[in-house]
């Protein structure tokens, strides 16, 4: 099915903005807009709109924390590592727009490595539904992934059997280096995020289990946190609104 496309006038009233408002985000990038006839009026992807508006922070906590499973809209559930890699593709391509190149490899390297980290751990111990819930908002700068999987505390069990809770289990997988020996490489990847995020005006905000980390750019320490709700799985807000 072809996306639909709106004029500029019904996109500002389903934003709640003014026409001129939008203008100036067509010009500075914010939201693109599309033209379609000779004398150069704005209009927009319908599809484009209604993701604006999404607050998927929101949709994506009330998913992996719903007492039962159920598939999210198609347009933000992951079943397979496929699917993943081609939204996330499109999600590099979008931030093209936005942001200098070396920012969208940044951004879009982390969003990559923590979904790849959900199918890896996850491979054929699914204890729930399969697969993860992946989208954004150039509204609010953000990236959201989370899934409803094992957590990193039954992950990292298997090769550091002394952990004592998700707290524990966070912090390591952040800090230190598991193990190097393939298939037993645990949560080493999430060492990368860290990196990338502690050099870069980015913040995360990672939850799994009842524990939940805070991370900036110049973070010297891991800050975590206990949780007020309980997730099995992981919950990841990356948030890039200082660079555009």
């Amino acid at each position: 099915m072809r996306d639909k496309v709106i004029t500029i006038s019904k996109a500002a009233r389903t934003l709640g903005i003014s026409i001129n408002t939008l203008r100036r985000w067509d010009a500075s990038g914010r939201l693109k807009a599309i033209r379609k006839s000779p004398l150069g009026h704005r209009y927009y992807l319908q599809s484009y709109i209604s993701e604006f508006v999404q607050d998927v922070d929101i949709l994506a906590r009330d998913w992996v924390t719903a007492p039962t499973s159920y598939e999210p809209k198609s347009e933000m559930y992951c079943r397979t590592r496929d699917v993943f890699q081609a939204r996330l593709e499109k999600f590099q391509s979008r931030l093209t727009a936005l942001a200098p190149l070396p920012t969208v490899s940044l951004i879009t390297a982390v969003a990559g490595e923590i979904g790849n980290n959900s199918f890896d751990h996850n491979l054929g111990n699914w204890p729930d539904i399969l697969g993860i819930f992946f989208s954004y908002s150039m509204r609010t700068r953000t990236v959201v992934l989370a899934d409803r999987g094992l957590g990193i505390l039954s992950t990292l069990l298997r090769v550091r059997p002394q952990l004592a809770n998700s707290e524990e289990a966070l912090k390591v997988a952040f800090t230190e280096t598991v193990s190097g020996r393939y298939p037993e490489v645990r949560g080493n990847g999430l060492k990368f995020v860290r990196s990338i995020i502690i050099k870069n005006p980015f913040t995360l905000v990672f939850q799994t289990g009842d524990a939940i980390l805070y991370l900036k750019k110049d973070d010297k320490d891991v800050n975590v946190k206990k949780a007020d709700i309980f997730i099995r799985g992981c919950f990841v807000i990356i948030d890039f609104d200082s660079l555009i």
